[in-house]
């Protein structure tokens, strides 16, 4: 009864682990062909929108967005 109770808790450990590292290989490989925003990306959505931003508007955006990543 123990055995099969510490086979399973082990088992679990074992399995999180390789979990967490499949995990980070994909997202490193979703990040290299996806990369995130940059300012030149804000500054053609803003373009976009009618509006020539400054740099300190494009700055400002960036930081917004960096805090909720």
């Amino acid at each position: 009864m123990l055995h099969d109770i510490l086979l399973i808790v082990i088992g679990l450990i074992i399995g999180l682990v390789i979990g967490f590292f499949v995990a980070r290989y994909f997202m490193k490989k979703y990040m290299k062909q996806n990369p995130p925003i940059n300012e030149k990306m804000i500054e053609a959505m803003m373009s976009s929108m009618g509006r020539k931003p400054s740099q300190k508007q494009v700055r400002q955006v960036m930081q917004q967005m960096n805090r909720y990543m």
